[in-house]
């Protein structure tokens, strides 16, 4: 069993109401499969995790908005993010900060009220900005370094999930995900 979150931890996370991530690394485990498509081109694949997707379904459940800011394009993603209802979906950015303040301006939260999860040296910016900054487990150290919660899990393994889960406990809002499997 874990600990419980420390109380300055929680405090940050009762204030989140967008959570952004990076993808690869995050979504996924970091590995990209080049395998033969139609017409002999060659098609990039990921796996990500469905734990993750369970995650997001719950978050856009309790009214709270979600987004990608990924440094790769990828069609993937794309359709995966859709699926899951994700409503912001920068990809092809190295820089981080302007689709970020794009996002804050649109949703209309300040930096307290956003989270982040990021795994390698170009969300170190986003990490330090955000209210919560997290790293995934298998994240950079200099990336630990900076993040105010290190998940137990590693990028593509749930690790969305649990900053989910931690956000919408702080909230008080995870009662409501149980409350949804205990009906009869």
């Amino acid at each position: 069993m874990t600990p419980p979150p420390h109380p300055a931890l929680v405090a940050k996370a009762a204030r989140i109401r967008l959570l952004l991530t990076d993808v690869d690394g995050v979504w996924t485990d970091g590995r990209m499969l080049y395998v033969p498509g139609a017409d002999d081109q060659i098609v990039e694949t990921k796996a990500v995790s469905a734990l993750d997707g369970q995650g997001f379904r719950w978050w856009h459940a309790a009214g709270l908005v979600s987004g990608i800011i990924s440094g790769r394009e990828s069609p993937g993603i794309t359709f995966r993010a859709q699926m899951l209802g994700v409503t912001y979906n920068y990809q092809n950015r190295l820089e981080k900060i302007e689709p970020y303040e794009e996002i804050l301006a649109d949703v209309g939260v300040t930096d307290d009220e956003v989270a982040y999860i990021g795994d390698d040296l170009p969300d170190t910016p986003l990490l330090r900005r955000v209210g919560l900054g997290a790293a995934v487990a298998n994240a950079r150290n200099e990336v630990k370094a900076v993040a105010d919660y290190v998940t137990l899990a590693r990028g593509g393994d749930g690790a969305v999930r649990e900053v989910i889960e931690l956000i919408l406990r702080a909230r008080g809002q995870w009662q409501d995900v149980l409350d949804r499997y205990s009906e009869s």
